[in-house]
């Protein structure tokens, strides 16, 4: 399989509205964003999205993730898949993301912004490239499987 890397990650963004409109006929591609404040370092919640015993800890389910780009991984006991695009330690992750029930070679782009908000972090959350159809679903995921156990894991004992 090519690695996936920032310099044909243009060929994904190309290809997204076609693969999206052949895996939903007639429904537009679309898009989400969702800034949460979360208790901790831009440092450590990258670690909690990069490193596979780190986010098998917060999340409760099996994972294969690493800080490299153009790594696989596998999230969620493998529901959910793809590559790094783009690692900016410690303020941006880009990946190729896709739950395994979608078509095959179909992706969308997951990008974390991390920023410092005093003692919080800022994680701005976009992701494009999946149907209309799909957008309540993807929209409550997010807080449902990051957001909330995230902030469950790092509350204070």
């Amino acid at each position: 399989m090519k690695q996936l890397t920032r310099r044909n990650v243009g060929l994904i963004f190309g290809g997204l509205a076609a693969a999206s409109a052949r895996a939903e006929p007639g429904k537009a591609a679309t898009s989400l964003h969702q800034d949460v404040d979360l208790p901790a370092s831009p440092e450590r919640v990258y670690q909690l999205l990069l490193t596979a015993s780190l986010f098998s800890a917060f999340s409760k389910q099996p994972a294969e993730v690493e800080p490299t780009e153009g790594a696989a991984f596998k999230l969620f006991g493998a529901r959910v898949e793809g590559r790094n695009v783009e690692l900016v330690p410690n303020q941006r992750i880009v990946q190729a993301w896709r739950p395994a029930s979608w078509p095959a070679g179909v992706y969308s782009i997951v990008r974390f912004e991390l920023s410092q908000r005093e003692s919080l972090t800022r994680v701005s959350l976009d992701h494009a490239g999946f149907s209309e159809a799909l957008w309540e679903h993807l929209n409550q995921g997010w807080v449902a499987n990051y957001w909330d156990p995230l902030r469950a894991y790092l509350a204070p004992a």
